[in-house]
């Protein structure tokens, strides 16, 4: 820039251009640069709520920019207008160097496109830009017509040397066959370059444009194509013709053995045969060394061809030298006048020479100043750089301790207000007499404050602001009731210690980093079980990763069902079950809006879920009609639904009940159920001794609780984050994991439970303690470490062991029921009670 008010327009255009790539960049463009993770997978109804990739822009930037911006307007020409003019004139031939040429080949190029791009918003292209621009019909004639003239000059003049014309920069060209110019030709042409080319617009037709020089490649690969064809059909119609002479010379053979060799002997008959093989081998023998001498000749053409582009070089080459020679001579005549002027005495300082040698030394000390200027001022540069990249890294060292700080401080108050809003419920006691005291109206106001913090602004007299609670969480779940006022308030406190807790984990981004590793490295091969994913998947599955790997896992379950079936096996499924009657879509019917009511994806009869719930459910009734439908397969095929669709859930049902349960888990009989209780007590015996003889002492029967702990893998047991690390597991491990975090639930409140002294307060706590679990990563210690060692063979041989008890106990049972049907047939007084499931039958 010339000035500097040219230097800030040219700074505030970049910044435009800047800006504008920066907002125009595809988002899940940079998303899947930054993670590898594939997006060609299904989503369920969580993916929706949570997009995750989309980036709004920064209203807040965006209003800073325009209060900064510095609107300047050029004073000289700039961009595309310095470009169109020409370049100026050389002060010496000798200063002559290849990037002035590439500054006028861009200038040029620039010129060329002004008179497309007049509706252009700035002056500055991008590289894509720069590439998609198009010539003019105009452009692409000009080419083409100019090479036409120059292939005319080269067939007329070959023995003409190149002259400045024939630049070697000459982009239509093909590399290979231009001809490098002589040094006094580029020195002349360094001179003149202003008055003989004057015109870069002619200049760049013909060799700047990148397109015209791509089609004349195409065009001289196709004009190859063609040659090469149409040898190759003169050598297959040379073949035919021997052919058919063969032919003739076989036919003629016949007929004159047949007709004038009647009465020959066969000796000379077998004779004559030979002399004609004989004839047939001499004349093919011919064949090939003409075909021979005929290479060989074109050979010798090529060779020729070479020899004189190579003397041609040759040639090229001692010019440039007597050129090179010429120069040299000159400079040393001029130094040698230099010396004897400065050696002559007397009045040899006045003469011109001496005068220019003078200039020339002064100018030479004040060259010599600039550079020591220079280097001085890159040393300061380079100095200020690296100090500005210290204080860059210090400041960023400072905003994460303080980051952390803020953190740890947010996750502490968190816990303080859940602290706080305990003890105003307890300090809110009843009082007898009709007046309140002032203190409790104080704590009245406080917690309608507190409970009404998440749906409204609070109004400037409140007594307490606390932090604001989402209505839901990312999973859909509701995070404060909104009937009962003390569930509310204890649902709100619990909330904000998950806040704490995961404000405290979000510091820690351990487990991202080594989810995102892996699935960068199975990128180009598919994932296999292994050690480090089960270990991952211990540690939790991220929640944008969730839909794939619990797809991949439910596909490696039940990928032999899968592979016996037919295409479209699911629909077909849905279909019948739509089209007939089945006797368990009146028991679906009325068990979908009971399912997860404090889900907005299944609270309403027009909710997004509930069909989905619906269509899954049907159609598993319809593959499995021993089961047909149970309850409880609801709510599993609800989780389900949330990170997976309709089919795949349908999978992931198939997978809990017929691949991970033993039979008969969901039937009427609930046998493989019972039976797991009854394998859980013995492991409670075994790994938690203490809390197991603290039942049995009071004659607690907690199976009461963990049954539905089983059945429904947890659902509307923990809380939501810990459900949905407990279902990474089960997917992958299978049901092994149930006896895991059951056994980690009872381990992590053991000391609580062995507090409690009677069995109502046992009994009370257990039905909801397990709300009251909240760390995650503890309780996942303790499941997959502080219980091992943990083999599934002694589940396998505790399940066959209760499994025959229990039949026996259910024959006992039966033989129990029959004798009393057979002695109330017999009995007049007992005839005429009828039991409710024989009425129902």
């Amino acid at each position: 820039a010339a000035t500097r008010q040219d230097m800030t327009y040219w700074l505030q255009e970049l910044q435009q251009k800047r800006w504008e790539y920066c907002n125009n960049l595809d988002a899940a463009k940079r998303d899947s640069r930054t993670s590898p993770t594939p997006s060609d997978f299904a989503k369920g109804l969580v993916a929706k709520d949570n997009p995750g990739i989309i980036l709004s822009q920064n209203a807040s930037a965006e209003r800073a920019r325009n209060i900064l911006a510095v609107e300047t307007s050029p004073t000289d020409l700039v961009g595309e207008q310095a470009a169109s003019q020409p370049a100026p004139a050389q002060a010496s031939a000798i200063n002559f160097s290849l990037k002035q040429w590439s500054t006028e080949i861009k200038n040029s190029m620039s010129s060329l496109r002004k008179g497309n791009n007049e509706n252009r918003k700035s002056i500055f292209y991008t590289t894509e830009e720069w590439e998609l621009l198009d010539p003019t019909p105009k452009d692409l004639e000009d080419s083409m017509a100019l090479e036409e003239k120059r292939k005319h000059l080269a067939e007329g003049s070959k023995g003409r040397r190149l002259t400045s014309s024939a630049f070697p920069f000459d982009f239509g060209r093909i590399p290979h066959k231009a001809r490098r110019p002589l040094l006094k030709d580029m020195i002349g042409s360094s001179k003149n370059r202003s008055s003989s080319d004057s015109s870069p617009t002619e200049w760049c037709s013909g060799s700047g444009n990148k397109l015209v020089s791509e089609l004349q490649l195409k065009y001289q690969s196709q004009q190859e194509e063609l040659e090469k064809l149409k040898k190759d059909l003169l050598s297959q119609k040379e073949l035919v013709r021997l052919l058919q002479q063969t032919v003739r010379s076989s036919q003629y053979d016949k007929y004159f053995a047949s007709r004038l060799c009647e009465g020959v002997p066969k000796d000379k008959l077998e004779l004559l045969h030979q002399k004609d093989d004989q004839i047939l081998g001499l004349n093919n023998q011919l064949e090939k060394l003409n075909l021979e001498k005929d290479s060989l000749q074109q050979e010798v053409k090529n060779l020729k061809c070479k020899v004189g582009e190579l003397n041609e070089q040759l040639g090229m080459l001692m010019e440039t030298i007597q050129a090179k020679d010429e120069v040299i001579m000159k400079l040393s005549r001029q130094l040698s006048e230099c010396e004897d002027s400065a050696s002559s005495p007397g009045g040899a300082g006045n003469s011109p020479m001496a005068t220019c040698a003078n200039k020339e030394l002064q100018e030479l000390d004040r060259l010599k100043d600039n550079l020591q200027g220079y280097k001085t001022q890159n040393k300061f540069l380079n100095k200020e750089i690296l100090e500005l990249s210290a204080l860059r890294r210090n400041a960023e060292a400072r905003e994460r301790e303080w980051q952390a700080k803020y953190t740890s401080l947010e996750a502490k108050l968190c816990q303080i207000e859940s602290k706080y809003l305990i003890l105003l419920q307890e300090m809110k006691t009843p009082v007898c007499s009709e007046e309140q005291s002032p203190a409790r109206e104080v704590i009245t106001q406080l917690l309608e404050d507190a409970l009404k913090a998440e749906t409204s602004e609070q109004p400037e007299q409140a007594f307490f602001k606390p932090h604001l609670v989402s209505e839901y969480d990312i999973y859909g779940f509701q995070t404060v009731p909104e009937d009962d006022e003390e569930e509310k308030l204890v649902a709100k406190s619990r909330a904000l210690d998950l806040r704490s807790l995961s404000l405290s984990e979000n510091r820690e981004i351990s487990a991202g980093v080594k989810w995102e590793n892996y699935l960068a490295s199975t990128m180009n091969r598919e994932m296999i079980r292994c050690v480090e994913l089960k270990n991952l998947i211990r540690s939790g599955i991220p929640h944008e990763h969730r839909s794939k790997i619990w797809k991949w896992c439910v596909n490696l379950h039940v990928k032999k069902f899968k592979d016996s079936t037919v295409p479209g096996y699911f629909q077909t499924l849905l279909q019948n079950a739509l089209e007939k009657q089945n006797p368990a879509s009146k028991q679906i019917e009325l068990d979908l809006l009971r399912t997860l009511p404090n889900n907005k994806h299944y609270s309403s009869p027009t909710s997004e879920g509930i069909q989905k719930l619906r269509n899954v459910l049907l159609a598993f009734s319809w593959r499995n009609p021993d089961i047909g439908y149970c309850q409880g397969l609801n709510r599993l095929v609800a989780i389900a639904l949330l990170y997976l669709e309709q089919e795949d859930a349908f999978w992931c049902l198939v997978t809990i009940v017929e691949v991970f349960m033993p039979r008969d888990y969901y039937t009427k009989t609930l046998l493989g159920s019972q039976v797991d209780q009854r394998v859980f007590k013995d492991l409670m015996s075994e790994k938690l001794p203490r809390l197991h003889a603290h039942f049995e002492q009071y004659k607690v029967d907690y199976t009461l609780i963990t049954f539905n702990w089983f059945l429904v893998v947890f659902v509307d047991s923990v809380v939501s984050d810990i459900l949905f690390k407990i279902w990474d597991s089960f997917l992958y491990e299978g049901p092994k994991v149930i006896f895991r975090f059951a056994l980690a639930l009872f381990k992590y409140k053991e000391e609580e439970i062995l507090k409690l002294q009677d069995s109502m307060s046992i009994f009370k706590y257990l039905r909801y303690f397990t709300r009251t679990v909240l760390d995650v990563r503890k309780l996942t210690a303790i499941a997959f470490g502080d219980l091992n060692p943990f083999p599934l063979r002694q589940i396998r041989n505790r399940r066959t062991y209760h499994l025959e008890k229990v039949r026996l106990e259910l024959t006992e049972l039966e033989a129990i029921r029959e004798d009393f049907l057979r002695e109330r047939e017999t009995c007049a007084e007992k005839r005429d009670l009828i039991s409710d499931d024989e009425e129902d039958s």
